[in-house]
């Protein structure tokens, strides 16, 4: 029997429907699922929480990154090496670095990466990517660093042009530098990237949604996010983006009284935090770069202070215990890769980059990502009902709590009451983490008062450095 005209419309309208649907729905799974590892050191895809990262493997993965910008310029490939073992021995597992820092960038050997500045046209030569050859160029010695790293188990988050450049591109082509960027690299598991670079969203988005959505689309199965200019976050303009997997904020290097953006959040990081982890779609956030550990208060006067390792702690243990998926640690000299050649530092810096590695705040560092990946690390949420007074600015009392524990964090040795009402087991052992040495002491619990409240004072006086974290582990 002939079946009506109006009948086979429809047929082939929502056959149509489900075909686009199961499109959405298989590039939405795409960075989870496509081209599965299960080796232990794999791509990066976003946990089904959707709030933190993992391995493809199923492992907990904690971004502890550096932030290495010039690398690419400034260090042969010996020195390549060193600073990323470095890494890897501190047990960072992310360096930040950028790929074009102007439009006429070179490095140290030389070499120019485009032909007059047009990032159509990346200057290529014939030779062996890896041999200890001069033939190599200025994108080989890029793979090298990748491959290197890869070797480390480190991840390469890369920018691929910094920011103050794009009013020199076109949409058409920061299209066409997608392309080369996702194809030249699309044999790597260890690559992430950094849309932006120190700047605005609501300047050239167009030309920004473009790089964006063509590393996306030549190579889909890599995480993209959007660095953002100082006290700003990727959610401010890129939220809705189809190419955006996980929210970067760059909280800064000012203090609360030089911070005169309106929000004005100041030194309190976790407020950007705070804000990310409520947003629809649910994606990972994390402070990308918070002051600089031997940079000055507000970056560009060298008479003021410059920051120290238990400031740039504070910025690390805020942000987490609100529920970011790891942090970025960077230093002045490290960042700037600041060498005995440079006439004089930026910033103020006067100490080598191979000297500042082993400055206190990058040997501390791992601690926190230890402390994180020993407990539950999917189940882990903000707890701000926790603490009876959480306190505000250096006295706040970030919480967070999984299953079978909670923690508190006081930046200044600040006594620590918990509302037990809010605590979700009743029997608990009790302890303090040194966010210094990352020792863990056992402690007494104290007598429940009448208030149901539970009283803990770290040792110590009350002074910013004092940092402490309370860790109670359920019995059970």
């Amino acid at each position: 029997m002939r079946k009506p005209i109006l009948y086979n419309f429809f047929i082939i309208f929502f056959s149509l429907i489900a075909i686009s649907a199961c499109k959405n729905e298989k590039r939405s799974e795409t960075k989870s699922l496509e081209a599965k590892d299960e080796t232990k050191f794999g791509r990066l895809i976003i946990s089904d929480n959707k709030h933190y990262f993992q391995k493809e493997n199923g492992d907990p993965f904690f971004w502890l990154g550096d932030t290495g910008w010039l690398m690419f310029n400034k260090l042969d490939r010996k020195e390549i090496k060193e600073y990323i073992e470095d890494r890897k021995s501190k047990e960072f597992n992310v360096i930040q670095a950028m790929v074009l820092h102007t439009l006429e960038a070179s490095n140290i050997y030389g070499d120019s990466a485009l032909v007059n500045g047009n990032v159509t046209e990346p200057v290529i030569k014939e030779g062996s990517q890896f041999s200890d050859s001069l033939q190599y160029d200025f994108w080989d010695h890029i793979d090298y660093a990748v491959k290197t790293a890869e070797e480390n188990e480190i991840y390469m988050a890369l920018v691929p042009v910094w920011g103050g450049n794009i009013k020199n591109v076109t949409e058409e082509q920061s299209r066409q530098y997608g392309k080369f960027l996702a194809e030249r690299y699309k044999d790597y598991k260890n690559v992430i990237w950094l849309n932006g670079g120190d700047t605005f969203g609501n300047e050239y988005t167009n030309v920004w949604n473009a790089l964006g959505e063509s590393l996306d689309e030549y190579n889909p199965n890599k995480l993209i996010t959007f660095h953002p200019r100082g006290r700003h976050d990727s959610s401010d303009w890129f939220q809705e983006a189809s190419w955006l997997d996980f929210n970067m904020f760059q909280s800064g290097h000012r203090t609360y009284d030089q911070d005169d953006t309106e929000r004005a959040y100041g030194e309190d990081n976790w407020r950007y935090v705070k804000n990310d982890y409520n947003l629809k779609p649910v994606r990972p956030t994390l402070d990308g770069e918070p002051s600089y550990e031997g940079i000055p208060y507000g970056l560009h006067d060298t008479l003021l202070p410059f920051w120290k390792a238990h400031e740039i702690r504070r910025y690390a243990y805020w942000s987490v215990f609100e529920g970011a998926a790891g942090f970025t640690y960077g230093h002045s000299a490290v960042m700037q890769m600041h060498s005995e050649q440079d006439k004089t530092g930026a910033y103020g810096n006067k100490m080598l980059w191979k000297e500042a590695l082993d400055e206190p705040g990058a040997k501390q560092m791992k601690y926190i990502k230890k402390l994180m990946l020993n407990y539950p690390f999917f189940s882990r949420k903000p707890d701000s009902i926790l603490v009876a007074n959480n306190g505000k600015r250096y006295d706040y009392l970030p919480a967070t709590s999984g299953e079978g524990f909670s923690m508190v964090y006081t930046y200044n040795g600040r006594k620590i009451e918990i509302d037990s009402a809010n605590l979700g087991f009743k029997n608990f052992n009790a302890f303090w983490f040194n966010p210094k040495n990352g020792k863990k002491t056992a402690i007494e619990k104290p007598s429940n008062s009448e208030s149901e409240v539970f009283s803990f004072k770290p040792e110590g006086n009350k002074e910013e450095g004092n940092d402490w974290v309370l860790i109670l582990e359920n019995k059970a």
